[in-house]
């Protein structure tokens, strides 16, 4: 399970920071940020705004996870910012963090859910 799961999660990670160096290099987010609110009819997209709610409602449903495992308000507040920031990025991270700190054998249920000194 761990391998698998972690490997998942280094693929998506490495993915996302490969295809988000790439676009970069097509163009800076800054740049695709301004032109969007300079004019905002470009980015009137119906499926832009609809790929931006599904995208967000995950990382949300995601971070409930991380919320229920995070003990500490500041541990949850960060990996809240740092979701909504990097997105799958993040999730990728938090995804590999708790995957090292399995013990080796660990079951899927010591992956999901708290940790009973939490």
């Amino acid at each position: 399970m761990k391998p698998g799961l972690a490997a998942f999660a280094l693929a998506a990670l490495f993915g996302l920071i490969g295809v988000s160096v790439w676009a970069t290099g097509h163009q800076s987010i800054a740049v695709a940020i301004s032109d969007l609110v300079a004019n905002p009819a470009s980015g009137n997209n119906p499926w832009l705004v609809a790929t931006l709610f599904d995208a967000y409602f995950g990382f949300l449903w995601f971070w409930l996870w991380v919320a229920y495992k995070e003990s500490g308000w500041l541990a949850r507040g960060v990996w809240l910012m740092l979701i909504l920031l990097l997105g799958n990025m993040a999730m990728a991270a938090y995804m590999l963090i708790q995957l090292w700190r399995l013990p080796p054998g660990a079951s899927i249920e010591q992956l999901l859910l708290r940790h009973p000194s939490a």
